[in-house]
């Protein structure tokens, strides 16, 4: 079981950046593609936008976003640099021309200007930065006035039979099949991960308290996802 420290989930995610988006897609049953767009329309990006993906990794939702904007601009940011690696080889292998900028950066201290980005997203991030207080204030900090940042993630359900069914999904479905793969370990600290996620009201009450002005938040898959919508 690794820690929570900022360099071990960098390690982590450098690690396991090979099978991350095959194994990510198994589990959910390419379901989380559905769930990354609902977040890209939730984050309100349209036509033209400057917009950021915070927590990039392997660059899915950043895509996303860019064929949303067309001849925006997007900003991928993430610190696991084995990621961004396979993000640019994502969009150099599909021979895509799409307006990303991939930039290696940590979300607590984002290497960009203030009021800067017209919408934001960030997907399976806030649950693993080290301070998602700073994290959240940071996202309001690179914002423009009313833009809205839309942020994905896993969550606990509040509803018992969902929540064990969740627990033995983990237990016995993803940490085996990263197992198989050599990962166990590195699979093992999503339940540990959850535990200290705060819940979807808690994740409301944080983003007012940093500045927000409208939070809002999205139960999906039966309380198992959620979908956090703040506008600054």
């Amino acid at each position: 079981m690794i820690d929570s420290t900022p360099e071990s989930v960098r390690a982590l995610f450098d690690r396991i950046a090979p099978i991350y988006d095959p194994l990510n897609n198994w589990l959910s049953l390419g379901q989380h593609r559905i769930w990354k767009q609902m977040a890209v329309k939730w984050s309100g990006a349209k036509s033209g936008d400057t917009c950021i993906d915070v927590c990039c990794g392997s660059g899915d939702l950043a895509q996303m976003l860019a064929e949303r904007v067309g001849n925006g601009q997007v900003v991928g940011v993430d610190f696991a640099t084995e990621q961004l690696a396979i993000a640019r080889q994502r969009v150099q292998n599909r021979h895509l021309t799409l307006p990303i900028t991939w930039i290696e950066g940590d979300a607590l201290n984002l290497p960009l200007p203030d009021n800067h980005f017209d919408a934001a997203t960030m997907g399976y991030g806030l649950r693993n930065v080290g301070d998602i207080p700073r994290a959240l204030r940071e996202l309001q900090r690179v914002l423009k006035p009313g833009a809205t940042a839309a942020i994905l993630d896993l969550h606990r359900p509040t509803n018992p039979l969902v929540r064990n069914f969740q627990q033995w999904y983990l237990n016995t479905i993803v940490v085996p099949l990263a197992s198989h793969y050599g990962y166990s370990n590195e699979y093992a600290y999503l339940a540990p991960s959850l535990d200290r996620f705060p819940t979807g009201q808690e994740q409301r009450n944080l983003a007012l308290e940093v500045g927000f002005s409208t939070v809002t938040h999205y139960p999906i898959a039966g309380g198992t996802m959620g979908v956090l919508v703040i506008t600054k």
